[in-house]
């Protein structure tokens, strides 16, 4: 396994309680849209084992185009040992990055694209947006849609509908008016669904996009391939 060490480059206060952390991109790291990686304190690995509670699985929230490795993230008040010593960090200091992997890279097979997320979830789409927008071959259009009960919502300056481009994007701050929105999405049963967040938010999307009529096939979830059966168990059913 290969450990990449590198160096925070810039702190990005997303809002009040989101933080992007830009990393310089080490020799060699490479990724694409949808990825994710674990992302680690000094320290993590002095002991005979790993020390988990200094590292964490996390979304790259940028593409390599843009030259900096992005980890965006929500640091609440009350928050994880791993969660302290990451508001502690500054520009400048060290962490360290293994393996990167995309569970949810975008598909392209001439369908309509909906990206369903709760809170800094959205992250993940950043990316799938970005290379969208650079290159749009056999994708017919593309929605987003983001519940945040903070109302702070990120990334603004992307998830804005441009029709041009054939984006459009949907924030909402209740689960009502949420899961209203995701049932009118599944009118489209040929759509592709990507979902990211909690796994009571995957489990609950799943939920509504089977009664909907929608098939495991259609929707992408960001786990790793021997985690799909534990969510898309229906598939025996259909």
């Amino acid at each position: 396994m290969q450990i990449y060490w590198t160096k925070i480059n810039k702190i990005i206060e997303e809002t009040p309680e989101v933080k992007t952390y830009m990393l310089d991109c080490p020799e060699d790291f490479t990724w694409e849209e949808g990825s994710h990686t674990h992302f680690a304190m000094e320290g993590f690995n002095a002991g005979e084992k790993p020390n988990r509670s200094l590292v964490r699985h996390m979304s790259i929230s940028t593409l390599p185009y843009e030259n900096s490795i992005g980890i965006t993230t929500r640091i609440r008040e009350q928050c994880s040992e791993f969660k302290i010593i990451l508001r502690n960090l500054e520009v400048g200091s060290d962490v360290a990055l293994f393996k990167t992997h995309s569970n949810v890279p975008l598909k392209r097979e001439d369908k309509n694209v909906y990206l369903l997320s709760s809170g800094v979830g959205l992250a993940t789409f950043r990316p799938l947006v970005l290379d969208y927008f650079e290159r749009a071959d056999n994708v017919n259009q593309m929605h987003s849609l983001n519940i945040d009960s903070s109302s702070n919502f990120l990334f603004t300056d992307i998830f804005k509908s441009a029709p041009d481009k054939q984006f459009t994007s949907h924030f909402v701050d209740n689960r009502k008016d949420y899961y209203n929105e995701v049932k009118n999405l599944a009118a489209d049963k040929d759509g592709l669904f990507y979902v990211v967040g909690s796994d009571e938010f995957l489990v609950q999307n799943i939920e509504v996009l089977h009664d909907q009529g929608i098939k495991p096939k259609q929707i992408m979830l960001d786990k790793h391939e021997q985690q799909l059966p534990e969510f898309l168990s229906f598939d025996l059913s259909i």
